[in-house]
């Protein structure tokens, strides 16, 4: 997270037409207190029940837990990239994520 944090200005273009919305199994009280302490400028949801999870295809081996996968949703509500799983220690992953948001919602 601490990745899209540092990149968030260049990658989702400081939220202008772009929203980020980090999906995880732990509660709302952790997320939001790792949200304000690590001060990133993006949305946190909680899915405790992996509802989301189960329907995107992130439940991981173990119980309870999510891999870490990441989908490009355009402006007309389809998936336009999906990385499953996300390969958050690959700079080319980033780039990768950039040339997608770019193609998703065009240039500001």
């Amino acid at each position: 997270m601490d990745a899209y944090r540092d990149q968030y200005a260049k990658l989702f273009k400081n939220g202008q037409g772009v929203v980020l919305i980090a999906i995880s199994a732990d509660p709302d009280t952790a997320l939001a207190s790792w949200a304000r302490d690590s001060e990133f400028p993006f949305l946190f949801a909680s899915d405790t029940g992996t509802i989301v999870a189960r329907r995107f295809g992130a439940l991981a081996d173990r119980p309870g837990m999510t891999n870490r996968n990441l989908f490009v949703v355009g402006p007309d509500g389809r998936i336009a990239y999906r990385a499953t799983p996300f390969r958050e220690v690959d700079p080319s992953a980033y780039t990768e994520l950039g040339a997608a948001i770019e193609k998703a919602v065009g240039r500001f």
